[in-house]
């Protein structure tokens, strides 16, 4: 039987939310973006060790998260950047304008269940332009069941999006930290079998040997 990474009490790392056996902090490499990255992230989401809302949070660091309640409002002002062109991804929204530097734009991710980042869309989609992204091909988020083919985590979406801009020394140095966060979800589940199928053709493979390796040391019970 998979182990819950979620256990009540269990004791987790502050910044990667694993447990101590699974850390992957030794991994960790802060990234620069030119756009302004901005999370809203529903408050069932923001605890759980899975959730690539805060994934996104630790690895770019000028990036900013925000809590969504429904019994709370939103503050438009302290979210909104004037100087920047504001983009909610979302799948209902028009395809992303060309030829628009991204250094103009600040982009608000929807962090939580597909229903869940609904109800967030109607509370800030009049603050600025939703935009779609053409995504395809198999999302590699194993930690959760996505409702069907063509749905992709945060942090996938977010991939998506630095590729449309051309930024892919930054897309690629992101995507082994969400491969690296979902290899060591599925160990902490002790799904060792899929985690290392998941390995085998990741490019988190060879960006941290020696972590890895460290990883897969038999410890004392």
């Amino acid at each position: 039987m998979s182990r819950s990474v979620v256990t009540e009490g269990a004791p987790r790392c502050e910044r990667c939310r694993y447990s101590p056996r699974w850390c992957i902090c030794e991994g960790f490499r802060p990234l620069d973006l030119p756009l302004r990255i901005d999370v809203l992230i529903h408050h069932r989401e923001f605890w759980r060790p899975t959730s690539t809302g805060r994934l996104i949070n630790r690895v770019i660091p000028a990036s900013h998260g925000h809590v969504f309640r429904h019994d709370l409002p939103l503050n438009q002002a302290a979210i909104v950047q004037p100087d920047r062109e504001l983009w909610i991804l979302h799948p209902k929204g028009e395809s992303v304008p060309a030829d628009k530097p991204p250094e103009n734009v600040q982009l608000l991710l929807l962090d939580g269940s597909w229903r869940e980042a609904a109800r967030m869309l109607q509370g800030v989609e009049r603050w600025g332009r939703a935009v779609s992204l053409p995504m395809t091909g198999p999302s590699r988020y194993l930690l959760r069941d996505q409702p069907s083919a063509g749905h992709y985590s945060t942090v996938e979406a977010l991939l998506f999006l630095l590729e449309a801009f051309g930024l892919h020394a930054e897309q690629a140095q992101l995507r082994i930290q969400f491969e690296l966060h979902v290899y060591a979800g599925l160990r902490a589940r002790g799904e060792k079998a899929a985690a290392e199928r998941f390995l085998a053709d990741s490019p988190a493979r060879t960006a941290f040997p020696d972590l890895l390796a460290n990883l897969n040391q038999k410890r004392s019970r």
